[in-house]
């Protein structure tokens, strides 16, 4: 994520800013430019940009729940943006719990959806007509026999409001023995099959994923059924991201493409901030690296990966110093390696079926 600051007064802010603190000015998040900007009051609900272009803005419906800061034109036929055209269904609002966790869930999307417009992916709503398409459904448990279940189908990508609540998703995340579950995670992962199907089935590069996937052909429920009662494979460490992308090669890719966007986007942001790493020991040349590019670039896989091992080493050090866990828990072996290169190549279109 970059960084933003006020076009009035110049004060660093935050993505999920909707006022500037120090001015008071409106901020509003511009997603072609992917510009967070300072606003003047344009009249009849309108806004121009101090940062961009000046053209004449409004803001996504959604702002109205205060869910939302990202912009429309003004002449849009849509009264949503580009993050939350794709809502199939959202949650029961006569409720106050479930406006606050869809503020939660809201908040984690448009992080996602930042990364896949830095990316330049194709993000179409199935809600504009397009059958291959993205919808999202954020709904609530309804039947206790009958638990929404957070997936992929087509297109249609399901979370379960439940997520939103923190104790609800740790207990969850120590019930299934993962180390890192999180609101934007479960987006990241979930995405992953429906650019799977996109990118990976519809371009014809299926040989290329099996090459390095594995055959995603075997038999789906046998094999998630298999890991949920036997647990993983036992050298998924070698292999694998994490243990649940052992599972099946549709969700190994899936856990690589969620790796590769959590790994993509902290780069940026520790471009933004100028971070470095210099251990001072001995043998610190693997360590050692200045972070000056954006890896939402068409850079080489290598220079990500370079860049990444150190800053995770650095960033772990720093939350054991406070007792926290760690920020990045988990060891990439080559394989993961070569499986997070080939989602680099396929994001940028370097794969061809």
């Amino acid at each position: 994520m970059k960084i933003f600051q006020c076009q009035n007064c110049g004060l660093a802010v935050y993505f999920e800013n909707t006022v500037c603190e120090r001015c008071g000015s409106r901020l509003g998040f511009l997603p072609d430019t992917a510009v967070l900007s300072a606003l003047t009051d344009n009249g009849e609900g309108t806004w121009r940009p101090l940062g961009g272009e000046g053209a004449v803005q409004r803001f996504c419906a959604n702002a109205d729940h205060e869910v939302c800061n990202w912009l429309v034109p003004a002449g849009s036929p849509s009264p949503f943006c580009v993050a939350c055209a794709p809502n199939r269904t959202i949650p029961d609002l006569s409720e106050q719990q479930n406006l606050q966790r869809w503020r939660k869930l809201e908040a984690a999307k448009r992080r996602l959806v930042y990364s896949l417009l830095r990316l330049g992916l194709p993000i179409q709503s199935k809600s504009e007509g397009v059958a291959t398409g993205l919808a999202f459904e954020l709904i609530a448990d309804t039947d206790p026999d009958a638990p929404v279940l957070t997936g992929h189908a087509d297109g249609l990508i399901t979370i379960n409001i439940a997520e939103a609540d923190d104790a609800e998703r740790e207990a969850r995340r120590s019930a299934m023995g993962e180390p890192y579950r999180t609101l934007l995670g479960h987006f990241r992962h979930e995405v992953g099959h429906y650019y799977w199907d996109r990118l990976v089935r519809d371009a014809g590069l299926v040989d290329a994923f099996r090459a390095i996937f594995g055959d995603e052909t075997r038999d789906y429920s046998e094999a998630l059924s298999a890991h949920y009662a036997n647990g993983p494979q036992p050298d998924w460490q070698a292999r694998y991201v994490s243990a649940y992308a052992s599972s099946h090669p549709w969700e190994d890719f899936s856990e690589t493409w969620a790796h590769y966007l959590h790994i993509v986007d902290a780069l940026e942001t520790a471009d933004a901030f100028g971070l470095q790493t210099r251990p001072g020991v001995a043998d610190s040349g693997t360590l050692t690296h200045i972070i000056t590019f954006d890896p939402y670039s068409e850079v080489p896989f290598t220079r990500i990966i370079d860049a990444w091992l150190p800053l995770t080493y650095a960033v772990n050090s720093l939350n054991r110093s406070i007792g926290q866990p760690d920020f990045y828990p988990f060891v990439l072996a080559r394989p993961a390696i070569d499986k997070l290169e080939f989602v680099h190549r396929l994001g940028h279109g370097e794969l061809q079926g």
